[in-house]
């Protein structure tokens, strides 16, 4: 069983909580909002598509005045922001949200953790599973994160992210980055027309699936 000690998916677990705090990658909810652990120098690329502009103190209102950020999120940001660094459970009596939904309390950390705004930065043994992440400002745990991402322009930073996609996955349609990344449709066809003119990506065709498909050349011309 997973939750045994000495089962690989346990230990690999604690390795992963164990490591939070050491700088060694950026892990948060990311991509799909799912967990995800992304490499100190790849992580520059992602938070340069952010709309953090080097100010924590600031953006975060600009963005909520847009409409780009629920309240649950203003809250939980605000207090990460006077506060330091909670635990989910200090984290939600803190922001006032003990009455609020958990689907809206945990969205709003979906939504700051996606954004680059905040992510988790250990484990606190509290509440009645023992076991609670600690979250931070990622401007005030990862101050270079800003500095390192000033450089790169967006479309340098798509054009990255979805060549390291395809050298993972070999081949894939379009509508599978829109689905990983969330860029909107335009912003990928243009990503990927600037990868097949730099001929870092070949037009291939499945041989069981319909569609037009994008390639690796070395895969293609096996």
């Amino acid at each position: 069983m997973a939750d045994d000690h000495d089962d690989p998916g346990h230990v690999t677990w604690g390795w992963k909580d164990d490591a939070l705090p050491m700088k060694i990658w950026y892990y948060g909810k990311i991509l799909r909002r799912k967990a995800t652990i992304i490499s100190l120098a790849i992580a520059p690329y992602f938070y340069a598509l952010t709309e953090n502009y080097g100010s924590p103190e600031e953006d975060y209102l600009l963005a909520y005045e847009e409409g780009r950020l629920t309240q649950a999120a203003k809250q939980i940001y605000e207090t990460l922001l006077e506060k330091g660094t909670l635990d989910t459970i200090s984290l939600r009596k803190e922001a006032r949200m003990l009455n609020a939904k958990e689907s809206v309390f945990n969205r709003g950390l979906e939504d700051l953790q996606k954004d680059f705004k905040i992510l988790p930065v250990g484990v606190a043994e509290v509440g009645a599973w023992k076991y609670a992440f600690r979250y931070d400002i990622t401007a005030r745990h990862m101050p270079e994160l800003a500095e390192q991402a000033r450089p790169i322009g967006e479309a340098e930073a798509r054009q990255k992210l979805s060549g390291l996609y395809f050298a993972s996955v070999g081949a894939t349609q379009a509508r599978d980055v829109t689905r990983l990344f969330g860029w909107p449709p335009e912003l990928v066809r243009r990503t990927l027309d600037r990868l097949l003119q730099k001929g870092e990506l070949v037009e291939a065709s499945h041989p069981q699936k319909p569609g037009v498909w994008l390639a690796l050349p070395q895969l293609v011309n096996l």
